[in-house]
């Protein structure tokens, strides 16, 4: 039994360290491009390519450029419907008569019917959101489009001692848009993708398991 101890407490070791999620491809941060230094060229204080602005614009211009994103996202949605349906049909077959006479059996009109039929849907739902998310993500330029937009990747990572929170953003921001402290807004950022999510026993205690999530799907049939 002292031999199969260590073993059987071997799993719940390796349950304690919570790994990270990989980071995604499409939110790595990209490395600026290495520029070729022009040929030598004597006989001149001034060499060209080398020289150096006292009032170039600090905002990110070329691939590798950083450039914070100030996230000021909220979003706020409201829907309600509501149906009703009301359907009565009622339908008469009179005594027919055969022979001058009605058709009876023990004194009762046999053939005499009466129909009436009646149907009704009611139906009504309401639905709610809102999100909220601020802060700020430092992004690193990933490509310089034809029309001189900039497309920005990047990702931030937080480990804490129970799991681990990263948010990822990207998108195309226009030069115009960036600040003169090389800032932008998430709002005036195109094509926006902001992933906020995390790892970790925090992020499985605010997580149904599988039960309720099959019991919570379409599929469910009850």
């Amino acid at each position: 039994m002292k031999r199969l101890l260590p073993l059987l407490l071997l799993p719940l070791a390796g349950c304690a360290v919570v790994p990270a999620p990989p980071p995604d491809p499409g939110f790595v941060a990209v490395r600026p491009q290495v520029a070729l230094p022009p040929p030598r060229q004597d006989g001149g204080l001034y060499r060209d390519g080398y020289g150096a602005s006292l009032f170039t614009d600090p905002s990110a211009r070329h691939v590798g450029d950083l450039i914070t994103v100030i996230l000021e996202e909220r979003t706020q949605a409201k829907k309600s419907a509501s149906t009703s349906a009301d359907k009565q049909q009622t339908l008469d077959v009179p005594t027919p008569t055969l022979l001058g006479g009605g058709v009876t059996f023990r004194g009762q009109n046999v053939l005499e019917a009466s129909l009436a039929a009646k149907r009704q849907f009611k139906g009504k739902g309401d639905s709610s959101q809102s999100n909220s998310l601020t802060g700020r993500i430092t992004v690193t330029v990933a490509e310089v489009l034809p029309n001189g937009n900039l497309w920005v990747q990047g990702e931030k990572r937080l480990t804490l001692n129970e799991g681990s929170e990263f948010i990822r953003f990207s998108g195309v921001v226009r030069p115009e848009d960036i600040r003169g402290d090389n800032t932008v807004l998430s709002s005036q950022v195109g094509d926006a993708t902001i992933v906020y999510s995390g790892s970790g026993t925090l992020a499985d205690v605010n997580r149904p398991g599988w039960l309720a999530r099959i019991m919570n799907s379409p599929w469910w049939p009850f």
